[in-house]
């Protein structure tokens, strides 16, 4: 279980979400919590960093927001991120500073560490993911069970109750999501992984592998 850890998954210095992951010991149980959180932070942040368009959001003054994007509360967009054409956040969201959100892409009750990129018809809900990671064009995660059982992650033989009925990928830093890639309910992927493209990608990956399929998945030195 060590390896499905916080600790283990990312480095907290790069995300305005520390002080409440710090908090905790896996991943998935920051997901409920995600909205109270928001609001807390988002009221003791600085007004010389920070504006506020509307109640509950609030948007560092050297981020770039287009135009046609929607933003719904709560949610904080950090320094220097880019939220781009028609991009939908649909609440409960942190975008980390220098993170990318890209055209007709959805956010949703997640938390994007800082320089995250999810530039081209992403879907991320319910999701946390970590330091440069990067999701592919086309890529999702998918939050909820085809059966709406509560959510599981298999991590070798054991099956891991997370008591949400709503929970799509954790990304350590620095993962790569391939185009067009499922990353189904409960997935957890290590740091510095690797995911082919249109790949359907279920339970946990370990750190510095290469998921090519379900049944081929390698560690990056070999």
């Amino acid at each position: 279980m060590k390896e499905l850890s916080i600790a283990e998954l990312f480095d907290l210095e790069k995300t305005a979400a520390k002080p409440l992951l710090q908090k905790l010991t896996y991943p998935w149980e920051a997901l409920p919590l995600i909205k109270d959180f928001i609001i807390e932070l988002g009221n003791s942040l600085s007004t010389d960093e920070y504006y506020s368009p509307t109640e509950n959001v609030w948007i560092a003054k050297d981020a770039t927001v287009a135009a046609s994007a929607v933003i719904n509360a709560p949610c904080i967009i950090g320094s220097g991120a880019e939220i781009r054409h028609c991009a939908f956040i649909r609440g409960s969201a942190i975008v980390g500073s220098g993170a990318v959100v890209g055209n007709s892409c959805e956010l949703k009750n997640c938390i994007l560490f800082d320089k995250v990129q999810v530039p081209h018809f992403n879907y991320v809900g319910d999701s946390i993911l970590g330091f440069k990671s990067h999701m592919g064009a086309g890529s999702i995660t998918s939050n909820v069970k085809s059966d709406k059982t509560k959510v599981t992650i298999a991590f070798g033989k054991e099956k891991i109750a997370t008591d949400l009925k709503k929970m799509g990928a954790i990304l350590g830093d620095e993962v790569e999501v391939g185009c067009n890639s499922v990353l189904n309910p409960g997935t957890v992927i290590g740091k510095n992984s690797n995911v082919y493209p249109l790949s359907s990608v279920r339970g946990y990956i370990p750190p510095r592998h290469i998921f090519k399929s379900a049944n081929s998945v390698t560690p990056k030195n070999q």
